[in-house]
This record gives structure tokens, sequence and C-alpha cells, in this order.
């Protein structure tokens, strides 16, 4: 009779744990997809877009804070982003501030890379400054690229680009290309980092940009975005 009592409790207790747990895991799953920086420690604050976020609602993203939007224009030697243009045009008609991102390939050559995003990016005085994504690496290209070969293909590309737009270039480097490559001591440009929740120090040195929540949930799209803030 006493066993079957403690395994009662037993059960129970575990039960209880086992519920607060999930109601623990619940409430974080939801902060982390609802949560944003606070306005008062960066005022400044906007989204990243690309086709596969589908259809924004831009009025919706003005109104929740986003007064800058960054949109995927172009990837490798060829790619494009079709969403970018309409983007384009509905994220001015909600009097956000617009730039534009190439998704960097480093098997692809420079020359064709900045080719490619000049196409798609017209030359606009009124554009924030390009922003580079940087999280492929080299190891898996089809012809052997060296660390060296790779560094002296990006200032290629910086250096037409930058011609093509009159603003220096941001870099958005990930986690994974900056151990690898070592880029932000290498190259003297603003950086975009990325780090859901928690500030990213894994540069070695002050971010512009931060992409501080890249699973965001709300009115403005029925799929999640990446919300980026701005350094004070």
């Amino acid at each position: 009779m006493a066993r079957t009592k403690s395994s009662r409790w037993r059960l129970r207790l575990f039960g209880a744990v086992l519920l607060v747990a999930l109601i623990a895991a619940a409430w974080g799953w939801w902060t982390i997809h609802h949560w944003r920086p606070a306005k008062s420690a960066y005022p400044v604050q906007g989204i990243e877009v690309s086709s596969d976020d589908g259809a924004v609602d831009w009025k919706a993203a003005k109104a929740i804070g986003a007064s800058f939007a960054y949109l995927d224009a172009s990837a490798s030697a060829f790619a494009r982003d079709p969403a970018f243009t309409q983007n384009l045009e509905d994220a001015r008609a909600a009097r956000l501030q617009v730039g534009a991102v190439h998704i960097y390939d480093p098997c692809q050559p420079a020359e064709k890379q900045a080719a490619n995003f000049m196409t798609v990016v017209a030359r606009d005085s009124t554009m924030l400054p390009p922003a580079l994504a940087l999280d492929m690496l080299a190891d898996d290209c089809p012809v052997k690229v060296t660390d060296a070969a790779v560094l002296s293909e990006l200032m290629t590309f910086l250096n037409q680009i930058e011609t093509h737009t009159g603003k220096p270039t941001i870099l958005k480097i990930s986690r994974g290309f900056e151990k690898r490559y070592h880029l932000a001591t290498r190259i003297d440009r603003n950086l975009w980092l990325e780090s859901t929740y928690m500030q990213p120090e894994y540069a070695g040195r002050p971010w512009m940009l931060w992409t501080a929540n890249a699973m965001l949930d709300s009115e403005a799209s029925a799929n999640a975005l990446r919300w980026v803030v701005v350094s004070r």
C-alpha cells in the first residue's frame, strides 16, 4: 500500500515538473518569436526581406517600428531575387529607407557577381549603402579557392559595386564565415552581424547592424521576418 502511494506521488511530481517544463518552453518559444530590442536602446530598427519571406505588409512593418528595409537583390553570378523590384517599390511607398543585399558565392568570379548585382540594383543616391552577405565557404567549390583568393576576389567585388553605388559596402558576416576567414580584421568596412536575442561579439570589433531576431512573427507577414537594428 505504501509503495503504491509513493509511486502515485512520484507520478504526480513528474507530471507537475513536466507541465512546468512545457509551459516554460512554450513561453520561451513565444518570447523569441515576438521579441524585438527596445526602441530606447536601439531607436533605428528595420527588416531584411527576400522572396522566400513571402508577401510583406509594408504599412504594418512601418507601424510596428521598421524605418528601413534591406532587400535581397542578387546572389552569386546569375541568381536574382524575383521580389526585389516589387519589394523596393512597396517599401518606398510605405516611406521606409531601402538598401540592397548581394549574397556572395566564393566559388564564382567576383566580376560576374558584381555585374549581376549592378544589373539588378540601379545607381541611386537615395539607397542605403549596399550590403554583402557572407556565409558560404569556399571549401566545397568545384575548383579549389584559397583563402588568399577569397580575400582578393572580395576586394574586387567591393571596388566594383562601390564605384557603382558611390557608397561603402556593409559586410554582413555570419559566425561561420568569420571563424573561417577572419574577415572583420582584414577589411575595413562597417559590419552587420547575426545573433538572435543575444548581442553578437564574434567579429572582435563593434557592429553597425545586428540581426537581433531572425524569426520574428508579426502582423507584417504570414512568415517569420529578420528584424535588424542599428547601433547607437
